[in-house]
């Protein structure tokens, strides 16, 4: 069995066929997946969807591209919605410099990243981690904000020195679809030093679809994929993975 720990199924992408989406999965063996918001709307859509599905549970904040969806009153509606026992988590929060140029906006993401990691600590939740193109601030705000709080840094992109100073504060990496890509010239590198208790799978569905699917929608049952890629890399075989990972996001999100 598999769980998919990092997708966005209210996405509009899933519109037309979400219960078809959810049956491949348990197709698959792909038995539990964690939606996951990046605005206050989406938060409440991912809250809504795991009360109507079992198999699927959620994170709620926002993003850092989405900061202007940010103001006095969001944690405290996030608090609201993770009261649900059915959300796990708060994310995906973080930053993102890729597209974010100005110094000023960037500060913004990083109070808010900070503001949502006390949230998730006051309600004693794990986080999820959004890091793009900002390993130095992230791990930075980690080690001085996030050293009582476990997590995951969601869709690993940073270097093995990096993720060696993530796993020393008990914190995981996901790894998604670009694993099986081959320009994925760092990530075998940090997936084969990775201590095998802190590794998980993730989609991030509907994008970054692995290999073979890549540039098509991407899904859960797609994680299965990225376990058999995981498992080529580490020199393991794919039940060890989903044995493995399978527990990691239990004990992680406490499912």
């Amino acid at each position: 069995m598999f769980i998919d720990t990092h997708c966005h199924l209210e996405d509009e992408n899933f519109s037309a066929d979400r219960a078809d989406v959810l049956n491949r999965a348990r197709a698959a063996q792909v038995e539990r997946i964690i939606n996951f918001g990046s605005t206050m709307h989406s938060s409440i859509a991912v809250a809504e969807l795991a009360e109507n599905y079992a198999e699927l549970y959620a994170g709620v904040g926002i993003h850092p591209e989405e900061i202007d969806d940010f103001d006095a009153a969001t944690c405290n509606r996030l608090a609201d919605l993770a009261a649900n026992k059915k959300i796990v988590a708060i994310g995906e929060i973080g930053l993102d410099y890729h597209w974010e140029k100005d110094s000023e906006r960037r500060l913004i993401q990083q109070r808010i990243f900070i503001e949502q990691l006390d949230l998730a600590r006051q309600l004693k939740l794990p986080v999820c981690v959004h890091d793009r193109d900002a390993h130095a601030d992230t791990l930075k705000i980690l080690q001085a904000e996030a050293r009582d709080l476990r997590g995951v840094l969601h869709c690993y992109s940073g270097s093995l020195e990096t993720a060696r100073e993530v796993w020393k504060l008990g914190w995981y990496i996901g790894v998604d679809g670009p694993l099986t890509f081959k320009n994925s010239a760092k990530l075998p590198e940090v997936v084969k030093a990775a201590p095998l208790e802190l590794i998980l799978i993730e989609t991030d569905a509907p994008y970054l679809a692995p290999v073979p699917y890549r540039g098509k929608r991407n899904e859960p049952a797609y994680v299965v994929e990225v376990a058999k890629k995981l498992a080529e890399v580490r020199g393991e075989t794919l039940k060890e993975v989903a044995a493995y990972t399978t527990a990691n996001a239990k004990s992680l999100y406490r499912l």
